[in-house]
């Protein structure tokens, strides 16, 4: 489902106290699951234009979080990420995805909106044909990063290996012809 205006503001809103409990509960001390960790890890670092293969498995991997991770248009100079898992979605060439076990589709949804917002990644985009809700979707649009680039992101759940996981994903598109 696409999100309007109203709906992504209230999604904002409850990102950022998402992540202030999130921090709040690792400042005290307290014990958290793999959802927390994955979801936090995932809005910190899948939405940076410089997380490399190694890093994902040392930051989304470390957390529990089954990782798939390709990139093979680096913006640094690290060595493309070659595809990994599933194949890469048609017209990508970046994906950053995270599954865990459950449905923490609210967390996850609300994690993915507050990475965007630190990155500054606020701008909408018209969602890409090749993307359709599924039954668990949580959350699915678009976001400009720069006049040439668009990222898709989508949230939700689906069957995993041990029952119902959500799931996250960043999938950056291959750049989009110069306009004249």
């Amino acid at each position: 489902m696409q999100l309007g205006r109203t709906a992504l503001m209230v999604f904002h809103v409850a990102a950022a106290f998402a992540l202030l409990l999130v921090a709040a509960t690792r400042v005290s001390g307290g014990t958290h699951s793999i959802a927390e960790d994955a979801t936090s890890a995932f809005a910190a670092h899948c939405f940076s234009p410089f997380l490399t293969a190694a890093l994902a498995r040392e930051r989304l991997a470390s957390t529990g979080a089954r990782v798939d991770f390709y990139d093979l248009d680096p913006f640094s100079n690290a060595e493309p990420s070659p595809v990994i898992g599933r194949a890469a979605t048609v017209g990508t060439d970046r994906r950053c995805e995270i599954a865990f076990d459950g449905d923490h589709t609210e967390l996850a949804a609300s994690a993915a909106l507050a990475g965007l917002q630190i990155e500054g990644i606020e701008t909408e985009a018209p969602l890409p044909d090749r993307y359709r809700a599924t039954e668990g979707t949580a959350l699915l649009g678009a976001r400009q990063l720069n006049p040439r680039r668009i990222a898709v992101v989508h949230v939700g759940t689906r069957p995993g290996p041990n029952g119902i996981e959500t799931f996250m994903f960043v999938e950056r598109l291959m750049p989009l012809e110069p306009v004249e």
